[in-house]
């Protein structure tokens, strides 16, 4: 049985919470407008049902701080999580772009500034 990749996968951010896609599927990417630059911002995907997704982040105004490229391996069963920490003092837009390896590999995210 295959367990589905759910909102409780990757959690509701609460109310640190910037972002929450709580699943997708298939390739797709997600948008915002504001990072407060007195906070650590963290990002955190999950995916299952097999295959994998490889996942690229632009911050518009501090393109010397993205994060290289990465692939997610995303089992068919339990999701994969993982988190990358993107740091302090970031401000602005930024722009996440996930490349999914088959149309039915399911992910979500989170991206969070703790207070």
């Amino acid at each position: 049985m295959t367990r589905e990749l759910s909102a409780t996968s990757v959690g509701h951010p609460g109310p640190d919470g910037l972002i929450w896609i709580p699943g997708q599927t298939g390739s797709s990417g997600f948008v915002s407008g504001r990072l407060s630059s007195r906070l650590d911002t963290f990002i955190t995907f999950g995916c299952a049902g097999g295959g994998s997704i490889e996942v690229a982040v632009h911050l518009d105004n501090h393109p010397d701080r993205d994060p290289a490229p990465f692939t997610v391996d995303c089992p068919e069963t339990d999701p994969a999580l993982v988190t990358v920490p993107l740091g302090t003092g970031l401000q602005g837009g930024f722009g996440t772009w996930v490349t999914a390896s088959t149309p039915s590999t399911r992910w979500g995210a989170t991206v969070v500034q703790p207070a």
